[in-house]
């Protein structure tokens, strides 16, 4: 028997073999294929921004709208991602290869919130369809099989489209930097959405009461977005690792996007069904929940970080060591 890898006839000549074993563009049509091609490797990212803009500005249109009839819920906003904020930032931190660039960084929060549009189409046309066939078990399903999955391969998206595929992406550990900014991004627009939705709710926008409403939804929202921080990092951070592999790419990017997922769609659902449990989550034990159920991903988290800067000072050192001998 021969190599398995290695196709019986390819031994053959190349004329033989044409569209047999083996193919080089010869013709027309050939030329026009790789043309055609290299059209959509190019433009398929932008093609995808371009989609994504075209929903989200229904969105900016409702928010911008509200935030001009009362200022203080974009300054709501700015300040429920606070925490967020302060987390990416603690994860960059934790990055001692390079300090990636501002500009990239910019970007991938940006395509975050612009892919979030994608999320919001998706979850709003198969909410009612799955709740609505599944009455008591409809909620969980609906977050495993849509919320999660959908949300965590958006901000995935932010930082695959671009940042994966410049030079500042050079480390294993870029990867959670990246994709902590893309759930920074996500959850920014996501908080502006609740924020405005719970004002306009109230009828008259620059009111007191819509202001009120807007202020607990901004407090809920603060919380929450710790979690579209860590998740994302997870999955950046198998993403680097699967930029690095020489193998098995693939099954370490789903890796890391199902430990996202069902971290994700595990949270929304104890926090939808506890209440009905008897565990009514508000005030001081939500706050509690939210950090106890966080800080269990955030140390997983960690511990990746941990080990990956362990491995590299012991790299640096032995360089230095060897550059000095």
């Amino acid at each position: 028997m021969g190599d398995s890898d290695t196709d019986p006839v390819a031994a053959h000549s190349e004329e033989e073999t044409y569209e047999v074993t083996g193919w080089t563009p010869r013709t027309r049509l050939d030329r026009a294929a790789v043309g055609l091609h290299g059209l959509l490797r190019r433009g398929g990212g932008a093609l995808l921004v371009l989609v994504a803009v075209a929903l989200l500005a229904g969105q900016l249109g409702i928010i911008g709208f509200a935030m001009l009839q009362e200022p203080t819920l974009g300054a709501l906003t700015l300040l429920s991602i606070v925490p967020a904020v302060v987390l990416v930032g603690a994860i960059w931190y934790e990055n001692e290869t390079m300090r990636e660039p501002w500009s990239v960084l910019a970007a991938t929060f940006l395509l975050a919130v612009v892919f979030a549009a994608f999320a919001a189409v998706v979850n709003s046309a198969a909410g009612p369809v799955i709740k609505g066939l599944v009455p008591v078990v409809g909620t969980a399903l609906y977050f495993f099989v849509v919320v999660a999955p959908v949300e965590e391969t958006v901000k995935w998206l932010a930082t695959r489209v671009y940042a994966f595929n410049t030079d500042s992406f050079d480390a294993v550990i870029d990867g959670a930097v990246y994709g902590a900014v893309a759930g920074l991004g996500f959850a920014t627009i996501e908080n502006a959405l609740y924020i405005t939705q719970a004002a306009i709710q109230q009828g008259t926008i620059a009111s007191s009461a819509a202001v009120e409403q807007a202020l607990g939804a901004a407090t809920t929202r603060s919380f929450v977005g710790p979690g579209h921080v860590v998740w994302s990092a997870i999955a950046g951070y198998y993403l680097g690792l699967a930029k690095f592999a020489d193998e098995n790419a693939g099954p370490i990017v789903v890796k890391g996007l199902l430990v996202a997922a069902l971290a994700h769609a595990t949270y929304n659902t104890l926090v939808n069904y506890l209440p009905a449990l008897g565990i009514e989550l508000s005030g001081g034990l939500f706050f509690l929940f939210v950090v106890a159920y966080d800080g269990v991903f955030a140390y997983y988290l960690y511990r990746k970080l941990s080990k990956y800067r362990d491995a590299y000072d012991a790299t640096v050192d032995g360089t230095e060591t060897a550059a000095s001998d």
